[in-house]
């Protein structure tokens, strides 16, 4: 049976909670990417088969809490938000967690003002080497509360085993996302490395590695985003990709294969794997299982997608890409932004910013909505969705009748 974490109640869900459970029950091997479906009569709510917390996820609640139970009378403090989510990292803040610097990387609390007394927590996005040793330097133990997430640090240790094989690494991320950053920072300890961000780029590496740009041309492409000393025509020879792993997969895979096709144009098939390491081992299983569910779900005849998370989340991003290709969807950060039936504020992640639009919510019934939830998102939100919009609805099935179909579920 899967690891079962210590994450408050606050966080869980009756509604959620119940469907998930008996989806688990069903199909132990997750291998039915159905959405759920929870008809209330005038609207219909279709569930992603896979969404909100994930392993890492709750592993960085677990310890942030517990580290706040263990040590009541010290300084506790985060090196960033430990997640992408605004709930969670302002409930930890409202408890005495205080976070040291921005998710980009801008500095909150000088750590000048550090003492080995105080406490510092690594967020799930990892830390660069830079950070960690700058802090142990001060005598402060970044171990015992480390709360970075075990397959981003899955992908740090195959970025060092390529890199020790001379491969280069190439990394599929945002250049200062936190965790790209980190990886970067841990991956040129044992390789060059460079940062690809999407396809587009990828094809560009491609000219270079086939001889047809110059090194000019990779030095103005990928500015800002190559290790200290690096040689195109020397470190483009041998590579592997790893990736940010909230990033779309099926993007990963895509740059991957470009890039070995790439490989095999310069240097010929028979010689392929002498160039280019096989890394498909690092993609986040979470990641892939998210995204691959919200596929099957805007397979399903909808009216509109309600994705909710926070708006700095890579991952729920990327879910709301996916779901724009075949309908109109609202990216909100909780329940407060459904201001009406007439009227939501939303996030337009291309643009960022925020958003109203009026007339969101169908005139006809029943209304089919697709929910569904980054891997950040606590269930509940999700909850005080469906009661919220429910909630116009006087003739709406009640909650347990709705739920019926899925408790009990495996009992005999």
């Amino acid at each position: 049976m899967a690891r079962q974490f210590n994450v408050p109640d606050f966080y869980r869900s009756p509604i959620i909670a119940t469907v998930k459970e008996a989806r688990r029950l069903l199909d132990p091997r997750k291998r039915d990417l159905a959405p759920s479906v929870l008809d209330f009569g005038p609207v219909r709510f279709k569930i992603a088969r896979h969404f909100g917390f994930c392993y890492g996820v709750e592993n960085a609640i677990e310890i942030a809490y517990r580290a706040l139970d263990e040590h009541p009378d010290r300084r506790l403090f985060m090196l960033s938000e430990m997640i992408h989510n605004p709930h969670v990292n302002e409930d930890l803040q409202q408890r005495g967690m205080r976070f040291l610097r921005t998710t980009r990387g801008e500095q909150l609390i000088p750590f000048d003002t550090l003492t080995p007394d105080d406490i510092v927590l690594i967020p799930a996005f990892g830390a660069t080497v830079e950070i960690q040793a700058d802090l142990a330097q001060r005598g402060i133990d970044t171990r015992t509360y480390d709360t970075t997430c075990p397959f981003v640090e899955k992908v740090w240790r195959r970025s060092h085993q390529i890199g020790k094989k001379n491969y280069t690494v190439v990394v599929h991320g945002k250049r200062y996302h936190e965790e790209t950053r980190a990886t970067f920072s841990h991956a040129r300890e044992a390789a060059p490395v460079v940062v690809v961000r999407d396809i587009e780029e990828a094809h560009d590496l491609c000219r270079v590695i086939r001889g047809e740009a110059s090194a000019a041309f990779f030095f103005e492409r990928f500015q800002d985003r190559y290790s200290d000393g690096f040689d195109p025509e020397r470190d483009l020879q041998r590579i592997g990709v790893v990736n940010q792993t909230t990033m779309l997969a099926t993007e990963t895979q895509a740059i991957a294969e470009v890039l070995r096709q790439a490989v095999i144009n310069r240097y010929g098939a028979a010689n392929a794997d002498d160039h280019f390491a096989d890394t498909s081992d690092t993609l986040c299983y979470a990641t892939h299982e998210n995204q691959e569910a919200t596929r099957a779900l805007i397979e399903e005849t909808a009216d509109l997608a309600l994705v909710v998370g926070g708006y700095n989340s890579s991952n729920t991003s990327h879910l709301v890409e996916l779901c724009e290709e075949r309908m109109p969807t609202y990216f909100i950060k909780d329940v407060g932004e459904i201001l009406s039936p007439a009227r939501i504020r939303h996030f337009d992640y291309p643009a960022q910013t925020m958003r109203e639009t009026d007339g969101w919510f169908p005139d006809h019934r029943p209304a089919d909505i697709v929910l569904t939830a980054g891997a950040s998102c606590p269930d509940t939100l999700l909850d005080q969705v469906i009661h919220t919009i429910t909630g116009w609805f006087p003739e709406a099935r009640p909650l347990d009748a709705v739920l019926a179909p899925f408790e009990g579920v495996g009992v005999e």
